[in-house]
């Protein structure tokens, strides 16, 4: 006889007022609904920008395996920008986790309309990076045509990442991984955490 799977009804309370009684029974409806068995509730008091990993949910989704259920109100539950969202959907769909939103009845499994969602998201989050560069390398020459000296510092201590600051930080706290921003620039994942750190940059994503 197999163990019944796991089916976790996650709510993320943010500092804003919200009915989590209702959310709690409407994720008790559609568990009933399907007969999926007891619902295990984890509820955090906690800003959806910090990094989901860190967060009781990155210890969810670890424990969770292939058949489990993880049934959420909304996907801005899970997380606040669209790159972690999709972080967090790809892991649980590597292992086979059902995901099920309330808002929108989004079920992310193996069929092709979840494949679709997926993509259309990360579609989505390229396009957000992008308009970031975009408004970062419109306001970098508007400085410049005001005058303003840029480009990559002379002198000991100085790093070719200087001169793309603003853009690194936007990126940053629109919730894009170091890893990308590291090769977007061409330099090591260790070199850019090395910057970043002497720098000082805050790296928590943006409500």
């Amino acid at each position: 006889m197999t163990d019944s799977p796991k089916v976790i009804g996650y709510l993320r309370v943010s500092t804003q007022d919200q009915d989590l009684e209702k959310n709690k029974a409407d994720i008790l409806f559609f568990a009933n609904e399907r007969r999926l068995g007891n619902v295990d509730w984890v509820e955090e008091k906690i800003s959806g920008t910090k990094d989901w990993r860190k967060r009781e949910l990155g210890q969810v989704v670890a424990s969770l395996q292939k058949d489990d259920w993880l049934i959420t109100p909304e996907f801005s539950r899970l997380a606040r920008s669209t790159l972690q969202i999709l972080e967090i959907l790809a892991d649980l769909k590597k292992k086979g986790v059902h995901v099920y939103v309330l808002k929108g009845a989004q079920h992310i499994n193996d069929s092709i309309e979840s494949k679709v969602f997926l993509t259309m998201m990360a579609l989505f989050s390229e396009i957000e990076r992008d308009l970031i560069s975009a408004r970062t390398t419109e306001a970098l020459k508007a400085r410049k045509a005001a005058g303003v000296k840029l480009g990559r510092p002379k002198g000991a201590g100085k790093s070719k990442l200087d001169q793309h600051r603003p853009e690194i930080e936007a990126l940053l706290k629109n919730g894009s991984s170091i890893s990308f921003v590291a090769d977007r620039y061409n330099v090591a994942r260790s070199t850019m955490h090395d910057w970043l750190k002497k720098k000082k940059i805050d790296r928590t994503p943006r409500p």
